[in-house]
């Protein structure tokens, strides 16, 4: 805990106080419990190093246990006005180490925001969490880690092996670049207004290298293209990118297989028979 942690108000009253209903169309569900926001700071190791992004803090649950967790500084994108004041409040009683920006997070570059060593930790609104690690790629080697929490069937996907009913195009895409671990799942009952589904706590960690050099324009085709018809078999789901039989020669790939059945290494060695010239 950070030595210098001040006395909080409870965080049921400051969203009495600031009439904070969640709202669905913003993906809003507030977590409350403070031993959960604590142990979601804990899983991001170490804070007192890093400068911490966080994406949608609402009311200030987790931004709270990162700052009792003793991050160095915290900034927190938020979209909703209705929240700025709570979360002004809370800046104001941790003296300068958290910083609010207003606005939406999908027009936001994280790295721009703190200096290194960085790490992003949020809880990220459901409705848009995939655009935005989507949009986090081409950057992610700037973090030491982001450990985020999705949807439990997300983060399947961000975790699924070749050959499971999970792998897909977002698990090719993310594994081509970080580590992915599932750390624990977090139930319905523990936010508020509950949701329909479990949520997962991940902690993706960059790679030093990509798993296999290609350009990642050329990756994203090919990987649409073939899990766009996932049923079909490679020599059939590439045509859509042109001469399928060449790039599957050139990439020395079964053109029986179907998506499913490839390594991220073998999308990339289709990605390179794509764009000969890429490195």
């Amino acid at each position: 805990m950070a030595p210098d942690a001040p006395q909080l108000p409870p965080l049921r009253e400051v969203i009495r106080r600031h009439g904070l209903a969640a709202r669905r169309p913003l993906g809003q569900n507030f977590l409350l419990d403070l031993n959960l926001t604590r142990r979601i700071a804990r899983a991001a190791g170490p804070l007192a190093e890093f400068n911490v992004v966080e994406i949608g803090p609402g009311p200030g649950g987790l931004t709270r246990a990162l700052l009792l967790e003793g991050a160095r500084r915290v900034v927190a994108v938020e979209r909703d006005a209705r929240c700025l004041p709570a979360l002004g409040e809370l800046a104001e009683a941790f003296h300068g180490r958290l910083e609010i920006v207003a606005g939406d997070a999908l027009a936001i570059d994280p790295a721009n925001l703190v200096p290194a060593p960085r790490k992003i930790v949020a809880n990220l609104p459901y409705n848009i969490a995939t655009p935005l690690l989507l949009g986090w790629l081409p950057r992610i080697a700037a973090f030491v880690d982001l450990t985020l929490m999705f949807q439990k069937e997300v983060a399947a996907r961000l975790a699924a092996e070749p050959g499971s009913r999970t792998y897909g195009r977002l698990s090719v895409l993310i594994q081509w670049l970080a580590h992915v671990e599932r750390l624990f799942d977090v139930a319905p009952r523990a936010f508020v207004p509950p949701p329909k589904v479990t949520s997962t706590v991940v902690r993706l960690t960059p790679r030093p290298e990509p798993q296999a050099p290609c350009d990642r324009k050329a990756l994203e085709r090919v990987t649409a293209a073939a899990f766009g018809q996932r049923r079909k078999m490679l020599r059939q789901s590439l045509k859509a990118l042109g001469d399928a039989a060449r790039l599957l020669g050139t990439a020395r790939i079964d053109p029986t297989a179907r998506a499913e059945d490839l390594t991220v290494a073998d999308f990339c060695a289709l990605a390179r028979a794509l764009m000969p010239d890429s490195r």
